[in-house]
Formats: structure tokens, sequence, C-alpha cells
């Protein structure tokens, strides 16, 4: 699409006309500037001359030279195609505990009771799709620490591989140190331009497995600038069948160590969160959400290219040719005068 960027600077082609009607016309020459005896040498002149009275070059040159300046002037551009422009985002990682207590179902899910790995996968799928642009990998943890989906734009992929995840597929114990650990390592190995590394850790209970304590993992995920959110997931109160009949009041979730999974944040400058339901859940995830806001993709950008100087070069060009051509025909006025019989 052509346009002007200064669009107002045509209001000065009528300029010249103004100019002619404004000023006062110059006073003629009262004398002729050469004296000779008799006419009959210039012959050839006065039939150039009668040429030019009927076609003007002279003030035809100066019109299209002064419109072009003008159009110049106003910078004629053109915008091109909309381009898009990259989302720069960030490396998040997600760590999901598989340990046999996330069976235990203290959890509501459209009206029904589930496991707690079951509302987690509901709501970690949501939180994965509002991720757009960030890098997402997922981390699978239980007795052992897993890599599931390494750092990937394919949201779905993740997704899938979540939903596909099943209590006691990493074993039975819990190895909070080995999945933090496992986080670091992929994130520092991971070569992008994402300035943020962040990792959201959901475990049910304390570290009783693994190779490395938590907080030596936390100290390790401090030092390559990983910020790690940890969310305790289970029902503080559940109603059980006694074996003395009737029913009583249990903690579901008396493992759970929130001293060390707090601990584990404030290191790595991120937050601990407790879980008691699938609203409060819910409601974590969309506070990482604001705490990690997903960048906004920026408008599409079209580029827009000037060709001011096409119309100046051209007036240039018409000038430099008005030029020459006065300098021709002062040449050959010259030669005639230098032709013509001398008086006497």
């Amino acid at each position: 699409m052509w346009f002007l960027a200064w669009p107002w600077v045509l209001a000065a082609l009528p300029l010249p006309l103004l100019l002619r009607y404004v000023l006062k016309p110059a006073k003629g020459m009262s004398e002729a500037g050469l004296r000779v005896p008799n006419t009959d040498s210039f012959s050839t002149l006065k039939d150039r001359s009668g040429a030019e009275q009927v076609f003007n070059w002279r003030f035809w040159v100066a019109t299209f030279a002064w419109i072009l300046l003008v159009v110049g002037a106003a910078r004629p551009e053109r915008m091109g195609e909309e381009l898009e422009l990259p989302v720069a985002g960030r490396n998040l990682m997600l760590a999901v505990d598989l340990s046999g207590s996330m069976d235990q179902k203290d959890f509501e899910l459209v009206g029904r009771r589930v496991d707690r790995l079951t509302a987690t996968k509901a709501v970690a799928s949501d939180f994965v799709e509002r991720r757009e642009g960030d890098r997402i990998g997922l981390i699978l943890f239980g007795e052992r620490a897993y890599l599931q989906v390494p750092l990937t734009l394919d949201r779905e992929t993740v997704n899938v591989l979540l939903m596909e995840a099943f209590i006691g597929l990493a074993g039975e114990k819990t190895a909070i140190g080995d999945a933090i650990t496992l986080a670091v390592r992929r994130v520092h190995e991971q070569e992008s331009d994402a300035g943020d590394q962040v990792l959201v850790l959901l475990t049910d209970g304390a570290n009783t497995a693994g190779e490395v304590n938590p907080i030596k993992a936390a100290e390790l995920a401090q030092q390559v600038g990983l910020r790690i959110y940890t969310i305790g997931i289970g029902a503080e109160k559940l109603e059980v069948s006694s074996l003395i009949g009737g029913r009583r009041q249990i903690n579901p979730s008396a493992d759970l160590d929130e001293a060390t999974l707090t601990e584990i944040a404030e290191l790595t400058g991120g937050r601990y969160f407790r879980a008691t339901d699938t609203s409060s859940l819910q409601d974590i995830y969309k506070l990482v959400d604001e705490l990690e806001p997903v960048e906004e993709a920026e408008s599409g950008f079209r580029p827009v290219k000037s060709y001011f100087y096409y119309p100046l070069a051209a007036a240039l060009l018409l000038v430099i040719l008005a030029c020459l051509l006065s300098l021709s025909q002062r040449l050959r006025m010259q030669k005639i005068v230098e032709g013509m019989p001398s008086a006497g």
C-alpha cells in the first residue's frame, strides 16, 4: 500500500503560480543587447526562436521538476505485508509426583470423588494450554525421576503424555531432590534466549527416596537461576469408616513435608502453595500464571520503505538536462554571431 508520510507538503504545489501573480514582473531592457546592421544572418535563429514560442520547454521542465521536488518532500512510502514477530517465552518445567500416595481419593472433580493425580491432570492440563510461547518440559517422579517431555513449544504433546501418566509408573516412593536435580540439568543444558527458568513441582509427601537431598538440589537450582514454585497437594480432613463401626476423621496429608517445600521455594525465589481441594489447586495454577505471566504476542509488524529519493533524483536529472540544453543553445548562438559578416 502506497501513501505519503507528509501529505500536507502537497499544498506547496501552486506556490510558483502564486508568486507569479503576486510579485511584480521584472522591467524589460529598453535597448537591444546586440546591435547589428541587418538581421538577415538571424533567419535560422528566428526559426528556432519561433519553435520555442510554440513549445516552451523551459517552462515544462521547471514545472515537472517542481512537482517532483514537492512529491519527494512529501515522502512517498510503501507499506509491506504484515510480519509476525516471534514471542520470547520462558523455560517452564512441570514436575508431577506419581508415588503411591497420589492414589488417595480426597479430591472432587465434576461432582465425583477422584484421586489426587486425576485432579492434578485436569488442572495442570488447562495450565499447559494457557502457556502459549513458553517452552514446557514434563518430569514425572516417584522413587526415580524421569524426563517425560524435554523443553518444547508443543503443548499438545505435553498434555498427551501428562494424561497418559499413572500412579506407580516411577515407583512407590518420592524422590523430590532427584526431580529438582533433573530439572536443573535440563534447564542448564538447554540453549535458548529465554530469560526466565521456572519449575512447578507438585507432590503430596516428603522426600523418601533418591540420591540428592531436596535442599541441596534447591541450592543448585538457585545457582543456575531456576525459580521453583512448590505445591503441596492433599486434603486436610477426610472421613473414613472406622473398624469399630461409624466414621472418623483423619488427616490424609500427614506425611506432607511443608517445611522442606517452603524452604525449597524460598531458596530459589519462588513460593510454596497448599492445595487442599480441586478449587484451590486451580487457584494456585492461576496464581502461577499471574506470577509468571505469558509473554503477550506483539501486534503484527508492517515494514515501511521510503521512496522519496526517486522523485528527487528525477528532479535533479531534469535540472541538469535543462542546464545542458541552455548551454548548448548559447554555444549555437555564439557560433552564429561569430559567423556573421563584420559591419562596415
